[in-house]
């Protein structure tokens, strides 16, 4: 039994084959929805692991697909015929973790799953570390004006200062960055 709960969005041209094949392979299959549904909605009030879509053609998803991809991040397939470079494109740049034209064959569903959701996972964790990069870069900077305030303003030097920033950060319990948080707010109090 794969564990996966899909929420399958098919045309109304689609013959629910994806459907019938999808649990035939031990997938659970939340809710098989029309396109014009609200798939935020959908994604939101099911526990859905997986979105996937048989359909002509993925532009009117776009929107759909956008926000999920900054709300409600999960991996997405879309079977569709549409193989214009344009919206090729499109759906690179949207994060789809696979995107078939015309080739909605049986023996293929089971991997083309799984390397959406290894695309997927692996996405998340470049994001994630660029979350933390970003975090750290950001930290590094407040460290680096409230040691540039502590030299301008007690005449401290630069080793002086982040030993002093760093000993008030651990006698309060605190990150580094947050006490150069404090130590920038106070002067600027004191302006």
């Amino acid at each position: 039994m794969n564990a996966l709960t899909i929420l399958l969005i098919e045309d109304e041209t689609a013959d629910q084959l994806l459907e019938k094949i999808l649990i035939a392979k031990g997938y659970s299959v939340a809710s098989t929805a029309m396109p014009e549904a609200n798939i935020q909605s959908l994604v939101a009030n099911n526990d859905t692991e997986l979105l996937m879509f048989n359909i002509d053609s993925p532009k009117k998803y776009f929107q759909d697909i956008a926000y999920l991809n900054r709300n409600h991040p999960l991996p997405m397939i879309i079977f569709a015929t549409d193989d214009t470079p344009n919206t090729i494109d499109q759906i690179i740049k949207a994060g789809v973790g696979a995107y078939v034209v015309n080739g909605l064959e049986i023996g293929r569903i089971d991997s083309i799953i799984h390397i959406a959701v290894a695309r997927f996972k692996e996405r998340q964790q470049l994001k994630n570390e660029l979350e933390k990069t970003k975090s750290k870069l950001e930290e590094r900077k407040l460290v680096d004006r409230a040691k540039g305030i502590l030299i301008k303003t007690r005449g401290f030097t630069e080793d002086d200062a982040y030993h002093t920033l760093r000993k008030l950060a651990m006698d309060r319990n605190i990150a580094i960055g947050e006490m150069a948080k404090n130590v920038i707010a106070m002067a600027e109090l004191l302006k």
